[in-house]
């Protein structure tokens, strides 16, 4: 193809307005990918004002879906939308239509969602009749009919009364319904026709690719970082909702992730251990294949350690503050080290602000186990490719991951890693260039870097081993030369008579 490909990125909370690994990836394939012109589709919490990346000349648009924003989409879509029209589709909907035709659609999803193995093709004509309906018909409007409100209580009411495993109030019912009121909204909003759309989780952000398939035939590429069920059942059941609502979005959740995998073409995983997961939900192992993330390792390299470090035992970290990245065990992992080593600084880079909730309970942790002057949250670091070499060593200590950026780039730098087992991270990090510990544990964690820390033979070892290991696997020019071909291959196997999305053949044009 000498026309560059028309693809739809589409994300959830990351690229382009919040950093982390996705957004790393997603900004180097905009930087590098030479095939493909880029619109970006962002699924946020709230309006947001500015991208925190510099966008590539590739991207040609941002669509921008604040989930949870007062505004109605059409509102917030008023400068591509003459405003007469919007208001003239609200007077054509009429409260006939709502309750003869979307009504049955609507319990019939209902039905699905609350279905143990709820059959795929009957979770996708539901979505499509849904989209079909919002075609033609307001979204809010409906959605926030009494009919609509009617059809949920009374429908949950019948499908959980046998159940005597839990009960549901009134407010369980209105955050459900505000649930599907939100995460359902993308299916109502007309998207540019596109050559590929591809999805950075198999989970909602399918929605919008839907559309297009559904619309045009376009073919949908998912690449599966942290697997998106496994992360939202984490969520969920450490959560302190009821048992009804946990179960609802349990249930919600895989219905659209086992969509998700139905309907898309291509799986590339960034790792081996995600594909077991897949697998569970529906995803044939045809579609799937692995491309590990990459970095540039011209960037990424070895330097002297700051003057002002030198004599300080120095740990290193790139992480945003939430959950998953399980800062509170890295802090209790501190605590462990500073017995042994008192001067010991663990420094963090990251957003302090992605959830201030969980950011306030680490700051109390910190100044609970006495270690203000040990553990420090030192913000967002103008250059990345400096922060590794800051440490002796550098630390994850995910409860989950896809392919890490940090583990990677950290090996690159020649900076050994003490890491947990989770994700893709032992495909990249081996016992010849870091430590691997299980999640959680605090101790195990902290003798491990009390290891490296005072071993300074062992360390420059591991440093020499993991960068000739990212040379050999994880460069970026094989990363992006493997989505490229990705790209073509998804786009012409979708234009030929009898299309055929298998992995081998897509494996075969990768080793070209």
């Amino acid at each position: 193809m000498n026309k560059k490909l028309d693809v739809m990125m589409i994300f959830e909370g990351t690229y382009p307005y919040n950093g982390g690994g996705v957004s790393t990836w997603a900004h180097l394939l905009c930087d590098k990918v030479k095939n493909a012109n880029y619109t970006l589709y962002s699924v946020n919490a709230n309006y947001e004002e500015k991208p925190k990346f510099k966008l590539s000349k590739s991207v040609q648009k941002v669509i921008q879906l604040p989930m949870w924003s007062p505004l109605e989409t059409s509102e917030l879509e008023i400068s591509e939308k003459k405003y007469y029209k919007i208001v003239s589709k609200k007077v054509k909907d009429d409260d006939a239509a709502i309750t003869a035709v979307f009504v049955p659609i609507f319990e019939k999803l209902l039905q699905l969602i609350f279905t143990d193995n709820a059959n795929v093709n009957e979770i996708d004509d539901t979505v499509y009749e849904m989209w079909r309906f919002f075609q033609k018909h307001d979204y809010k409007k409906t959605m926030k009919s009494l009919a609509v409100w009617n059809s949920f209580k009374t429908n949950s009411s019948q499908i959980i009364a046998n159940d005597q495993h839990y009960q549901a109030t009134l407010n369980d019912f209105t955050v459900a319904m505000r649930w599907l009121y939100r995460f359902l909204m993308p299916i109502s909003i007309q998207v540019p026709k596109m050559d590929v759309t591809h999805i950075s989780l198999s989970g909602f952000p399918v929605l919008p690719a839907l559309i297009l398939k559904y619309q045009y035939g376009t073919p949908i590429i998912a690449t599966e970082h942290g697997v998106f069920i496994r992360e939202r059942l984490i969520a969920i059941n450490s959560s302190e909702f009821s048992f009804f609502l946990k179960n609802f979005l349990i249930k919600f959740s895989e219905c659209i992730t086992k969509l998700a995998y139905h309907k898309t073409d291509v799986i590339l995983s960034v790792n081996k251990f995600n594909i077991a997961w897949e697998m569970q939900y529906g995803a044939n192992p045809d579609k799937i294949n692995v491309i590990y993330n990459g970095i540039d390792h011209s960037l990424f390299v070895p330097a002297e350690k700051p003057a002002q470090l030198k004599n300080t035992p120095t740990v290193v970290a790139a992480a945003r503050i939430f959950e998953l990245k399980d800062i509170l065990t890295m802090i209790r992992s501190c605590a462990v080290v500073a017995k042994e080593i008192p001067n010991v600084k663990y420094l963090i880079y990251g957003d302090n602000n992605a959830v201030p909730e969980y950011t306030k309970t680490c700051n109390a942790l910190i100044k609970e186990l006495k270690i203000e002057k040990n553990f420090i949250f030192a913000g967002h670091h103008n250059n990345p490719q400096q922060l590794y070499c800051e440490g002796d060593i550098s630390i994850l200590t995910s409860i989950s991951e896809g392919f890490p950026y940090t583990v990677i780039e950290s090996m690159s730098c020649g900076i050994p890693v003490v890491a947990t087992d989770v994700g893709g991270v032992t495909e990249a990090l081996n016992e010849d260039c870091g430590m691997i510990c299980k999640p959680k544990d605090h101790e195990g964690i902290g003798q491990s870097v009390i290891k490296l820390l005072k071993d300074s033979e062992l360390r420059k070892k591991m440093g020499v081993a993991a960068r000739e290991r990212v040379i050999a696997h994880f460069t970026i020019d094989k990363f992006i030369r493997n989505y490229e071909v990705a790209y073509e291959f998804t786009a012409q196997a979708a234009v030929s008579e009898a299309p055929n999305y298998s992995n081998s053949l897509l494996k075969s044009a990768m080793n070209k």
